[in-house]
């Protein structure tokens, strides 16, 4: 076993060796460009973009591979499909509906729109980060044009009703966009079964490379229109000019392969993991709570509040050991709850005193059981330095 223990697999994940094995070729003897079309290197790195718009199409269950289009990740993605949908239908003003805990790549556009004078109506959740569609679809206005809601939340792993929501959304025929960048490779997506207009994930978050993602624009019934964000050479059918990052964009390819393959054994794994590693530390410790969804959330995420301790603490007495993440932002030196936190509506020591466990494909049982004591330990020496725990 090797220190220090990845468990931040929400932030990022490792390149899987074989996503690396399939980029390689791309770096070195196939690295032509895909717009040179007069020459074997960019006819050869066209296919491979072509190959891998194919592989990503049919792993998420698109018609098309030319309802694919190849972005440098899921900021990028949820960007183009609010903006640029919005700018394509050519409206003076629209309705967009989110949730409070989406992202900040969704809610800080959707505040850019409200710059522009387009309204945004921002869905309260309940206690375990579930938005209510009776609520969303009650939300609905005539000038309504784009839902987006996420299909799983970075920090607490909850996952969205987004088949009911889809069914709503078409009903009253309205886009549905959807961040998927917790969610894919983690659980199967089908745009079609889902009712998904617009999806939004990069290659990063699910054990490819950094800086690829993909947004997928359904072409039919109904056909989604996207004013590009920025413009140059036409790329992506002039919805997204640049130099394609063809080894990325086959690394991106290649991770979608492996989750289709083994996403359904991975899950039972990483979920046995998961439901260690929390058995371990509620047995181990009082005055810890679970925060999400206790059966509709992702099989990797445990995030759980150590009440009477402050978690930049924990983390920094772990940081040698464990790689983990606090449920909190800090601004200007002063620690606040994350706005994720402050949607759920629970109490206040929780929501102060969360940390976020990250589970993933190439974690042990023994690195999860070394987490679970290192945790344990850390906790009780910090509750009994603060004073404020029972008994302290």
């Amino acid at each position: 076993m090797n220190l220090p223990i990845y468990l931040d697999h929400h932030a990022t994940t490792p390149v899987d060796p074989e996503v690396l094995e399939t980029m390689l070729p791309a770096l070195r003897g196939e690295f032509g460009n895909p717009a040179s079309q007069s020459h074997p290197f960019g006819w050869r790195a066209q296919e491979i973009v072509d190959e891998a718009r194919r592989t990503v199409a049919a792993f998420i269950g698109a018609r098309s591979a030319s309802e694919i289009i190849f972005t440098s990740g899921t900021t990028e993605s949820n960007n183009l499909a609010l903006k640029g949908c919005l700018e394509a239908l050519r409206l003076k003003t629209a309705h967009v509906i989110t949730q409070t805990t989406e992202h900040k790549s969704v809610l800080e556009p959707c505040r850019y729109l409200e710059t522009k004078g387009f309204q945004v109506t921002y869905l309260d959740v309940d206690s375990t980060g579930r938005v209510d569609p009776g609520a969303l679809e009650r939300a609905i206005r005539p000038e309504t044009a784009i839902l987006s809601i996420m299909l799983a939340n970075n920090e607490i792993g909850t996952l969205q009703p987004v088949e009911e929501i889809g069914r709503i959304a078409k009903k009253r025929e309205i886009f549905f966009h959807v961040d998927a960048a917790q969610a894919a490779g983690k659980i199967p997506i089908d745009v079609n079964q889902m009712g998904i207009d617009l999806l939004s994930f990069s290659a990063h978050k699910m054990y490819g490379p950094k800086g690829v993602g993909v947004l997928y624009a359904r072409s039919e019934r109904p056909r989604v229109k996207l004013a590009p964000l920025f413009h140059g050479g036409g790329h992506e059918k002039g919805i997204r000019s640049g130099t394609l990052n063809v080894p990325a964009i086959a690394g991106l390819a290649k991770a979608c392969e492996i989750a289709g393959r083994s996403m359904d054994e991975e899950n039972r794994r990483v979920k046995s993991l998961r439901d260690r590693l929390e058995k371990a530390l509620l047995a181990g410790l009082g005055d810890a709570f679970v925060n999400g969804h206790p059966q509709h959330r992702l099989a990797g995420n445990l995030n759980i509040s150590f009440l009477y301790i402050e978690p930049e603490a924990l983390m920094a007495a772990l940081q040698q050991d464990l790689a983990v993440s606090a449920s909190s932002a800090c601004s200007s030196g002063i620690p606040e709850a994350s706005y994720v936190m402050k949607a759920l509506g629970i109490d206040g020591q929780r929501t102060h005193t969360a940390l976020r466990f990250g589970i993933g494909r190439f974690n042990t049982a023994e690195e999860i059981d070394y987490a679970a004591e290192r945790v344990i330990d850390a906790v009780k020496k910090l509750r009994k330095l603060s004073g404020l725990a029972p008994g302290s």
